[in-house]
């Protein structure tokens, strides 16, 4: 069962129908504890300020049972967008603390040359740097983007691919059954399908 964690910050209905469309109906949205001990894979969403998520995620209780499923019984999670960003140890956007699963902190897009807007928004091709259950290196996929804010991963092994505006930055993230994505899957047409097909595989 994958367990969408409803904390009042993602784009549920999208992720929602997508796994529909997929045909995968072991898949829930939920804030009750009990529930959440019983998935086996983790999808968190979020649109938003990452102090307002991680606000978000504390008044919900939840933090406790997420730590025990993603850094003890190993379950694959995935977050999404403003969800991978707080699974870093901190943003610049705020003052509160990230979830700290991944050696990263989220930095702020900042453009000296480029006469570049932010948010970054609209379609992007990514560029997949290592092998991954996730997502396949041997196609071109690109997928919809709308953030201000980037994952700056401490450690480069944990960089799942990446893509280009205004400078090369990290996309997708893998740490063991840590993954994120800073594009939205569930806006993403075919590649978010197949993406979301594959995470629930895992």
């Amino acid at each position: 069962m994958i367990a969408i964690i409803d904390y009042g910050m993602g784009n549920i209905a999208s992720i929602l129908n997508m796994f529909k469309r997929i045909g995968n109906r072991e898949v829930v949205l939920t804030k009750d504890i009990t529930q959440i001990e019983k998935a086996d894979k983790i999808l968190l969403p979020g649109v938003g300020a990452f102090d307002n998520g991680t606000q978000h995620l504390q008044a919900s209780g939840l933090i406790p049972v997420l730590n025990q499923k993603a850094q003890i019984q190993k379950v694959p999670v995935l977050g999404i967008c403003l969800g991978m960003q707080l699974l870093t140890k901190r943003s610049e956007e705020g003052t509160e603390k990230g979830l700290a699963w991944i050696d990263a902190e989220t930095k702020k897009f900042v453009f000296e040359k480029a006469d570049l807007k932010i948010p970054h928004m609209g379609w992007n091709y990514i560029n997949v740097k290592k092998e991954s259950p996730l997502i396949s290196s041997d196609k071109k996929q690109k997928f919809y983007f709308v953030h201000s804010y980037y994952v700056l991963c401490n450690n480069q092994n944990d960089v799942l691919a990446s893509c280009s505006y205004g400078e090369e930055f990290t996309c997708m993230l893998q740490h063991n059954n840590i993954f994120g994505a800073q594009f939205h899957p569930e806006k993403s047409h075919k590649f978010g399908m197949e993406l979301f097909e594959k995470f629930s595989k895992l």
